[in-house]
């Protein structure tokens, strides 16, 4: 699993690096705020029961992000 994929394909309790945000607006300002920057290290711990929103562990906040935003996120799973 070392190839790049969306954020929303990292399996829960893996992590991954980011490699790109291919966001803009609003969504990409607030996630790089709170710390999901190019290199930062990304921990999918948990989906919601409807499926629609997983939570990240991103620089030590656990962080929910929809599957429509975290589809255009790329990470390296390492």
């Amino acid at each position: 699993m070392n190839d790049i994929c969306s954020l929303n394909e990292l399996e829960i309790g893996f992590i991954g690096s980011v490699q790109q945000i291919a966001l803009h607006g609003v969504i990409r300002k607030r996630l790089l705020d709170l710390g999901l920057t190019i290199g930062a290290k990304v921990q999918a711990i948990q989906k919601s029961p409807s499926g629609d929103l997983t939570a990240y562990m991103i620089r030590g906040a656990l962080i929910a992000i929809r599957d429509d935003d975290s589809k255009n996120i790329f990470v390296r799973p390492i």
